[in-house]
């Protein structure tokens, strides 16, 4: 098996870890397979009802229900981790105080050339 590198801010993948992948026992087997019998069994009976051409009622898929009210409230799901708080301050607080640095750096670069009598200034009206 390739030898698989973490990437710095994101967590190794259940399918990848080899004790996971590899080391299965009879138990974890059946459950899985108990879990794939039931999801096989619900998307059969949303099929059906998807499917029957004598629907007059609207199919609701709790699912889909969920995910819909978390995309709509993203801030009652949002959970603060080291990635979130890294990528706002990336996001949020670094270009302010970038581009405070290069103003504030580029206004006194140039109030010291007008100081000194180095400036062309070009467009000036009073002189």
């Amino acid at each position: 098996m390739a030898e698989y590198r973490e990437a710095p801010l994101a967590t190794r993948p259940k399918t990848l870890d080899p004790n996971e992948y590899f080391n299965l026992s009879p138990e974890y087997r059946r459950a899985e397979q108990e879990r794939a019998t039931l999801r096989a069994s619900l998307k059969k009976q949303y099929m059906t009802q998807l499917n029957n051409p004598h629907r007059k009622e609207l199919i609701e898929d709790p699912a889909l229900t969920r995910w819909v009210h978390a995309r709509g409230n993203p801030y009652s799901f949002f959970k603060p981790t080291f990635k979130t708080s890294l990528l706002g301050a990336m996001f949020g607080v670094v270009p302010l105080f970038a581009l405070y640095f290069i103003f504030k750096t580029d206004r006194d670069r140039k109030e010291d050339q007008i100081k000194a009598g180095t400036a062309e200034r070009k467009y000036c009206l009073s002189s």
